[in-house]
């Protein structure tokens, strides 16, 4: 049952997942791609069904997977989605599909999936790298919480506060806990997130949607000015970070170096201006 570097791939059907499954397929990994419906790639990559916010859908995968290799090299978590809005108008099952897929499934697929990362640990390579590694795909708002994106910030700055947690839980065992922050991707996650927020802007108390009329459109202008970046270049990132001899704890892409780093050390209400100026809130009245 021994395949050479088998990998796991969590949200493998968009974006940078499936940019990432085809980078490691042509660095001669042997691709577990997880997928919640329909998946279409080159032949050899191995479509697992793979919801992260259904423990049983987690369980049933991981089984299907120890039924087929000895241990596995590296577990990704890519799988996540975006909720915006402000607090006050994002419903509650919004809430919890926010946390449930960002936070608490990153969570769930490492609980099930840690005997074959042990036992991919244990086997190591020839060349003395180590394997058995977690790779999480955060964001800067994990540590810099952005307005707006309040529930998105929670569920990444949860997912941050695991991943820290877990490596020193790991350390034993030597299974390496990397995260992984993009910047603004192209990718169609922002699209998907602007047409739910629509959605449940049309069933909101419209007095309090008019209260935040003009924070929304600011948002939306602000947003507007980002250029984002090709997956492939995250997927790079998440790829270095699986190949590396002695992965490095964080890896930053885009500005997600600049908010990560540099905005944190920041005094709170400095902080706060720049925030609150870059998407356009600050100066906003009642």
């Amino acid at each position: 049952m021994t395949e050479a570097r088998a990998v796991l791939v969590t949200g493998s059907t968009g974006g940078i997942g499936t940019a990432t499954v085809r980078l490691l397929q042509s660095r001669s990994f042997t691709v577990y791609a997880g997928a919640r419906g329909p998946a279409a790639f080159e032949p050899g990559v191995r479509v697992v069904p793979l919801d992260v916010a259904d423990p049983e859908s987690v369980a049933a995968a991981a089984k299907r997977v120890a039924g087929e290799v000895d241990g596995l090299w590296a577990v990704i978590n890519n799988a996540g989605v975006i909720v915006q809005g402000p607090l006050e108008l994002v419903p509650a099952d919004e809430w919890r599909r926010q946390l449930e897929v960002n936070t608490l499934g990153p969570a769930s697929v490492i609980r099930e999936f840690l005997p074959l990362l042990r036992a991919g640990s244990a086997a190591g390579d020839a060349g003395g790298r180590v394997a058995g590694r977690i790779v999480n795909v955060s964001a800067a708002t994990g540590r810099v919480a952005m307005p707006l994106l309040g529930a998105l910030s929670a569920s990444k700055a949860g997912l941050e506060a695991l991943s820290n947690a877990l490596r020193l839980e790991l350390a034993a065992w030597k299974i390496p806990v990397v995260v992984v922050e993009p910047g603004t991707t192209e990718t169609d996650i922002f699209a998907r997130a602007g047409a739910a927020a629509d959605a449940a802007m049309q069933h909101a108390d419209r007095d309090r949607v008019g209260l935040y009329a003009a924070h929304l459109a600011a948002y939306e202008k602000a947003m507007g000015r980002f250029k984002p970046g090709s997956v492939e270049k995250v997927a790079e990132v998440i790829v270095r970070a699986v190949e590396a001899r002695r992965p490095r704890r964080r890896y930053a892409v885009a500005e997600a170096r600049t908010l990560g780093a540099i905005l944190p050390k920041l005094p709170a209400g400095l902080r706060d201006r720049v925030v609150g100026g870059a998407v356009g809130l600050n100066g906003i009245k009642p």
